[in-house]
């Protein structure tokens, strides 16, 4: 950062921090003893897909990782696509493994990063859901090393419920760092998996 960015007030931004989703198990306790949401299970990483032997190699790496894991039951790593035209892996882990679910992603993550695609990495989400089937994903933004939640209403389209989503902030903000800039919690609609 240098001089003139310092007088007109411009920021670097955060840097992108991996291990920032092994916080992601305490925060869970936190979430369910403040609101009531228990993992699903489910997560993913949302990454813009790139034409390419190279791109195509590193994602299948990826892939191969996870599915060689000889405790992985169920269903294997899914690979999905958007309306939007980005990719999501989907992970599935049994509700009460969320540090097996929070290794999978890392290892997705590291693995695109290691190959010198981090710059297509948009985001990881872990799903919730409460006792009412509320759902309810945390978010972690690969380019601003931060988490946000975002809550889906039910049936009622594309709508938020924007309450809970400031109440998990508020929560949470002891667990995990959580975005300030309210304009950057983009909503995931149709996120594959969740």
């Amino acid at each position: 950062m240098g001089f003139l960015d310092i007088l007109l007030g411009r920021s670097k931004p955060a840097a992108p921090d991996l291990d920032q989703l092994f916080g992601l198990p305490s925060a869970a306790v936190t979430l369910q003893a403040a609101a009531g949401f228990t993992p699903t299970g489910t997560g993913a990483v949302c990454f813009a897909s790139v034409e390419g032997a190279a791109f195509a190699e590193a994602h299948q790496e990826a892939q191969a990782l996870l599915d060689a894991d000889s405790e992985r039951t169920g269903s294997p790593v899914e690979l999905s696509r958007d309306e939007y035209g980005y990719s999501w892996l989907v992970s599935r882990r049994a509700p009460d493994d969320l540090p097996a679910l929070v290794s999978d992603l890392h290892a997705v993550n590291t693995a695109l990063e290691g190959t010198g695609f981090g710059p297509q990495l948009l985001c990881s989400v872990v799903g919730f859901r409460d006792s009412g089937q509320r759902r309810l994903d945390l978010v972690y933004l690969y380019k601003r090393g931060s988490f946000y939640p975002f809550a889906p209403l039910g049936d009622e389209g594309e709508r938020r419920d924007n309450a809970l989503e400031l109440q998990i902030k508020a929560a949470l903000v002891d667990d995990l760092r959580i975005e300030q800039d309210l304009a950057r919690w983009f909503p995931i609609w149709g996120a594959p998996g969740l």
